[in-house]
């Protein structure tokens, strides 16, 4: 049911702050909203067809959007202990939301404020995490703490569940390539991994030793991109040759990359929580140079999980530990950084 719309105004953030020993480029103009329920860790935003940006109260259960134009939250609630972690929405406006701690996959019809439930069926698959559509009528999503990976069909209900058998594997962030095919990280482990949608075999790829790979995103040539969270690095995945890349972040071993997503020019975009505040980094793929380094938030408690690129508007949404949500303005051409 919808309980609650509010409009706040919008909070203009982040001055530029050189990299010692690069040039200094033009700011970008990082936007962010407060979002009115305090302490409700908004997340994971996506941009449905009508414009608004909807996404989740991890903390305070609930599914709520943002209509950038007016500056208007509109909030439904849900189930009491569902903790949502991730939503995406459907061209028909349906929005399909991760039941991370009641074990289900839900969907919100924001007309009526109907809720259809998608329970796991094994029980102890209790924390569906991230969902992605695959263009086929299907949502591949992962379970961390469950050790599984899964498929809905978003046309029947029915789900499919994969095992992930290494020990600790806390499958996490995932994304499909151009072929269907979903790529995961495992975070609890040095290993990508990729799902056969024909005949859901499980391929799994080693990273160098000591990596935790937690947030992927996959370039026009179906090459694999992460960051690793634990050693800062932005690694590149060839799953031709399984050939590993990788490129020191520019805040180095403690840089903590996280939030993660490709742009149309296939530069990767991410976030490094390990700089307070936290700081989001460009990596232009073709060229192999980090292009853009900008401060987002304000503040040293901020984390920023999980961001999407909207290509029609050329912009970068999140949502931050702050409790706003923000966006920031992708330009056709990064000015480069020269060491």
């Amino acid at each position: 049911m919808r309980t609650m719309t509010s409009t706040l105004a919008m909070i203009v953030a982040a001055a530029f702050l050189p990299t010692p020993g690069a040039a200094q480029q033009s700011n970008l103009a990082v936007q962010e909203w407060e979002v009115p329920w305090e302490r409700s860790r908004p997340r994971d935003p996506f941009v449905a067809p009508d414009g608004k940006v909807w996404f989740v109260g991890q903390v305070g259960n609930y599914i709520a959007n943002l209509d950038p134009r007016s500056g208007e939250f509109t909030r439904f609630e849900i189930d009491s202990g569902t903790n949502p972690h991730n939503q995406i929405v459907d061209q028909a406006g349906m929005v399909w939301f991760a039941g991370n701690r009641n074990g289900m996959i839900g969907r919100l019809d924001p007309t009526t404020g109907a809720i259809t439930r998608y329970p796991m069926p094994d029980n102890s698959v209790g924390d569906p995490h991230t969902l992605v559509f695959d263009g086929k009528g299907h949502i591949w999503f992962t379970a961390q703490q469950a050790g599984h990976a899964g498929r809905l069909a978003t046309a029947t209900g029915k789900i499919d569940l994969i095992r992930v058998d290494a020990d600790r594997s806390r499958p996490y962030g995932i994304s499909i390539d151009s072929r269907g095919r979903p790529w995961f990280c495992e975070f609890g482990t040095n290993r990508l991994a990729m799902i056969d949608p024909a005949t859901l075999k499980l391929v799994e790829y080693t990273l160098p030793e000591g990596a935790r790979p937690r947030r992927i995103a996959i370039t026009s040539d179906d090459a694999i991109w992460y960051v690793d969270y634990a050693r800062g690095y932005l690694g590149r995945l060839d799953p031709a040759s399984r050939r590993v890349d990788e490129w020191t972040s520019p805040a180095g071993p403690l840089a903590l990359p996280y939030a993660m997503t490709v742009d149309d020019q296939d530069r990767l975009w991410y976030v490094e929580t390990g700089v307070k505040p936290n700081r989001m980094v460009a990596f232009d793929s073709r060229t192999r140079q980090f292009t853009v380094q900008q401060p987002v938030g304000d503040a040293a408690a901020n984390t920023i999980r999980h961001m999407v690129f909207h290509a029609p508007t050329r912009m970068i949404w999140y949502g931050s530990d702050l409790n706003t949500i923000g966006r920031v303005p992708v330009p056709a051409r990064a000015v480069q950084l020269v060491p």
